[in-house]
């Protein structure tokens, strides 16, 4: 959907979002944000939805009297039932009622097709049964009861079932979240205040990942202190208010997502998510990098950081500092022409390097290919053998080019290496600039690569050629979108990511083979059902 932005202070005309699906506000306090977030609420009247558990889990005096509200649809499904408690005190408990009426009016309509031997009458899938669906999905060893006309949960522990009272704070914010969503309207703009406020970090993402996946039709609008959490979002519009003035009611404010500076706001960001950090290439708007890598690296904290070079010399910093932050940090750079030297030497920094010349590349692993394409209906075998076909045929008319590159950045290194001395005089360093030549032999190492590189063509090593292989619209030339039964690379990636965001068999595949690229071959992977 199109969503237009608040007026701005500097009198220049609002900025509008096309096709947005996710928004992310975020600002120090005081600033104006959830003024701002409050004025689009009131733009999108009639589509508004909104949730905050900090709110919906006490009790409360007061109502939301939005359109479509858990409040409203209480208060109309207790004047229009004889069987709905009209005591419930917070939005939460008004929650649980409705969630416990509507499944007792589908199963009164199923019971009365069957008396009415109505043709192809179904046990109905209700609210509830899409929440406890997902709930023991996040929590694989607890369940969500129906006993006694009451919502019971039980854990594989032996417990004996408990209500939903007695849920930690945290347990009820996932419940209602869960809850909540499936009652917004059709394509409904839901504002989400705060939604880390009870969650622990390890299921944050996971869990708005979910309710996002739950209605696909709805636009999330997060207000959020939480910059981890804006940049998990795909397809994320992030946007920084900076200011408000009360009296024209108008705001500065733009939209951002570049992490170029390695600041105290930064590194005290890091230390407060606890968990290990990865900074990577990219900003966190627009780069491949940014979305893909937090959906592999799961464990750690993911930080866009801009260039190669910052990159590095952030991981370094950091990890001078481990003793009193006590997190373990690397980096992820591209491997671009370097030779297998250069990536120990980053490797033995803790620097990430894949197996294969640069982001791009990665999406045309084998494994990643096949994936997409068995899971669009195609014959995978077929998709790829084309692919790689395409990749070999476009190496193979781009080899001298290619090979002059590596030979360029080669010369490049080998020149600072070997300048990088002391020289008593002008004419020593023109001296020694004249062997340079003959020393480096750019010619015989330019006919070395040439020679490798047909090799690599005539064996059609595939796999190796993505290793040395740069070329940034490879996706697009390669034709394998379309072969996918996809429209443009765009989609692809998208595809992907959709299948990381899911978390189960074919995520844990597409990880395995990032990891593998990555000469990762010790961690963790668990796959899911």
């Amino acid at each position: 959907m199109n969503l237009t932005l608040p007026k701005r202070i500097d009198g220049n005309t609002p900025i509008t979002l096309h096709n947005v699906k996710q928004i992310t506000v975020i600002g120090a306090n005081g600033a104006g944000k959830t003024r701002f977030s409050r004025k689009i609420l009131e733009d999108c009247a009639g589509r508004a939805f909104k949730m905050s558990a900090l709110k919906a889990i006490f009790p409360s005096m007061t109502k939301n009297n939005l359109e479509g509200s858990i409040d409203n649809l209480f208060e109309l499904a207790g004047n229009n039932s004889h069987f709905i408690k009209s005591d419930a005190q917070s939005e939460f408990d008004k929650l649980m009622f409705l969630l416990l009426h509507d499944e007792f009016i589908e199963l009164l309509k199923y019971k009365a097709d069957l008396l009415g031997n109505v043709e192809g009458a179904k046990v109905p899938v209700t609210r509830l049964d899409r929440v406890a669906k997902r709930w023991e999905e996040i929590f694989p060893k607890n369940k969500i009861l129906r006993a006694g006309g009451k919502l019971l949960f039980s854990s594989d522990s032996g417990d004996d079932s408990y209500s939903s009272m007695t849920l930690s704070d945290g347990e009820k914010a996932i419940l209602y979240y869960l809850g909540a969503v499936l009652y917004a309207m059709p394509d409904a703009v839901i504002f989400v205040d705060d939604p880390g406020v009870f969650l622990h970090h390890s299921v944050m993402q996971a869990l708005w990942n979910v309710i996002e996946q739950m209605r696909p039709d709805c636009t999330f609008i997060y207000n959020t202190h939480d910059l981890e959490f804006a940049g998990s979002r795909l397809d994320n519009k992030c946007i920084w208010v900076k200011n408000f003035d009360a009296i024209n009611i108008a705001w500065d404010y733009e939209i951002v997502g570049s992490g170029e500076k390695f600041s105290e706001e930064l590194y005290f960001d890091l230390l407060g998510s606890r968990k290990p950090v990865l900074f990577i290439e990219g900003d966190e708007m627009h780069s491949i990098d940014s979305k893909l890598y937090p959906l592999v690296f799961t464990e750690y904290t993911v930080k866009p950081l801009g260039s190669c070079n910052k990159v590095i010399e952030s991981t370094r910093s950091f990890n001078d500092l481990e003793n009193f932050h006590h997190l373990d940090s690397h980096g992820i750079v591209d491997r671009d022409r370097r030779d297998d030297k250069e990536v120990q030497y980053l490797r033995d920094k803790k620097i990430f390097v894949p197996n294969v010349a640069e982001i791009e590349n990665i999406l045309m692993l084998p494994d990643l290919i096949t994936t997409v394409a068995r899971r669009r209906g195609k014959k995978q075998d077929y998709v790829l053998n084309k692919v790689r076909k395409a990749v070999i045929d476009m190496f193979d008319s781009e080899l001298r080019q290619q090979a002059l590159m590596h030979v360029r950045h080669r010369v490049k290194r080998n020149v600072e290496y070997r300048i990088d001395r002391r020289f008593q005089n002008i004419n020593a360093l023109e001296d020694h600039m004249v062997d340079l030549v003959n020393e480096i032999n750019p010619r015989g190492m330019y006919e070395d690569l040439c020679r490798t590189f047909h090799i690599l063509v005539d064996n059609g090593n595939y796999l190796e050629i993505l290793k040395v292989y740069n070329q940034k619209s490879m996706v697009p030339d390669s034709n394998v979108a379309q072969l996918c039964g996809l429209t443009n690379k765009d989609e692809y990636i998208h595809y992907l990511l959709n299948i990381l965001k899911e978390d189960k068999n074919d995520a844990a595949i597409i990880r395995r083979a990032i990891k593998r690229c990555f000469s990762i071959e010790n961690e963790s992977i668990n796959d899911k059902n």
